[in-house]
């Protein structure tokens, strides 16, 4: 992975999380500055390494999907494929267009597809379809940890000091 390539996934992961944290924080007006920097810090590393995972999961899938054992590579990105992707993660922000942001992810999910499907040896619709599972897989893992995490700190909120 180049250079490149980790600093436009970190932007991307920093871009997601913000949008993911803002709301939280405008929510919670007592919330603490340090608090709220790591929250938005662990969510970038969280959200980049699962923007990361995507080609190399949809290539695992595609392992499963295929007779045979891909022949090349695990496709990687590249910059040209994940500046679209950095694009939707800005427009992630909660009523700036989440239409808008799916259709982005649809379109970055299109252009990874005929790197996977020659990398994999499969079609590319088989290609395509292992990238949306994928990709659905990893949102939703990542969405459940963050329903616990959101649970635990809201009952951690109501608990009284003693």
């Amino acid at each position: 992975m180049s250079p490149l390539v980790a600093v436009l996934l970190l932007a991307a992961g920093l871009s997601e999380a913000a949008g993911r944290i803002l709301p939280l924080v405008s929510r919670r007006s007592g919330m603490s500055p340090h608090i709220m920097v790591g929250l938005l810090l662990i969510g970038a590393v969280v959200e980049s390494a699962v923007i990361a995972l995507w080609p190399v999961t949809a290539w695992a899938l595609a392992g499963l999907v295929a007779s045979a054992p891909p022949p090349g590579p695990a496709p990687s990105w590249t910059p040209g494929l994940i500046a679209p992707l950095l694009l939707a993660a800005v427009l992630a922000f909660p009523l700036l267009g989440p239409l808008l942001h799916l259709l982005l992810l649809v379109g970055v999910g299109a252009g990874l597809a005929a790197p996977l499907a020659a990398a994999a040896g499969l079609g590319w619709w088989a290609a395509a379809g292992c990238l949306a599972l994928a990709g659905f897989g990893l949102a939703a893992a990542v969405d459940a940890v963050r329903r616990l995490f959101a649970a635990v700190l809201a009952t951690s909120a109501q608990e009284p000091l003693t």
